[in-house]
């Protein structure tokens, strides 16, 4: 887990790729592990459709069940840096975002899959998509950086372009970074916490990132996904 030290946050009011980069709570690497034959389409076969910056992209909703329990998911959680090189589904990464920051209740506090101090919920996450690295159905996600939006459960196009190689600078440059189909950046936005509970709101959003790393972690371990 990375974190960015007090001194490199940066403003709301900043670009939001260097919000992504530079306020770094966590990192997942999402892919299938490298174990088992490749599948899917071939990378040709399928168009990439045009994209404009704040276009939104609803998400497959969850599922409430799976084949998968929680003690099943704590065992096989581990780091994965060997992968396939085949794009994740949709479905899989909307499960990940949904596990990350998904709402659970729709009352006055929008209560959501991790805790937060005072429901003031200071993590933002957003996701960088590389070249062909998501399939959505018939095509692909056009490669950009994205906002995850968990009140609408959806994604919006913040950047056009793949963003990897300036994510894994940011990242002290390790080499998966640059070569997983998608990468999870959980940013925080500490006022919303520090403006309640003072200095020590800034420990507690360190936490929150840790309890939404810990979801993403088991969601990739129930869906056999890699992810470190």
């Amino acid at each position: 887990m990375l974190v960015a030290p007090p001194s490199t946050r940066l403003k709301l009011a900043a670009a939001v790729l260097a919000v992504a980069t530079v306020l770094l709570a966590a990192l997942a690497l999402l892919t299938k592990p490298a174990e088992g034959p490749a599948a899917g389409e071939a990378a040709g076969d399928v168009a990439v459709p045009a994209a404009a910056v704040g276009s939104e992209i609803l998400l497959p909703l969850p599922r409430a069940r799976s084949g998968v329990s929680v003690e099943e998911a704590l065992l096989s959680r581990k780091s994965v840096r060997a992968w396939r090189e085949e794009p994740l589904d949709i479905e899989d990464l909307a499960a990940i975002l949904w596990a990350a920051q998904g709402v659970t209740e729709r009352t006055a506090w929008y209560r959501r899959t991790a805790p937060s101090a005072g429901a003031t919920y200071p993590l933002e996450v957003y996701v960088v998509v590389g070249e062909r690295g998501v399939k959505n159905g018939a095509s692909f996600l056009p490669a950009g950086v994205y906002k995850y939006n968990p009140l609408r459960h959806s994604l919006v196009l913040v950047k056009l372009g793949d963003a990897r190689s300036g994510l894994w600078s940011a990242s002290l440059r390790q080499e998966w970074v640059r070569s997983a189909p998608a990468s999870l950046v959980i940013c925080a936005v500490f006022e919303r916490t520090t403006r309640v509970y003072g200095e020590r709101g800034e420990r507690y959003v360190y936490m929150e990132a840790g309890h939404a790393g810990q979801n993403i972690y088991l969601m990739a371990a129930a869906l056999n996904l890699g992810t470190v």
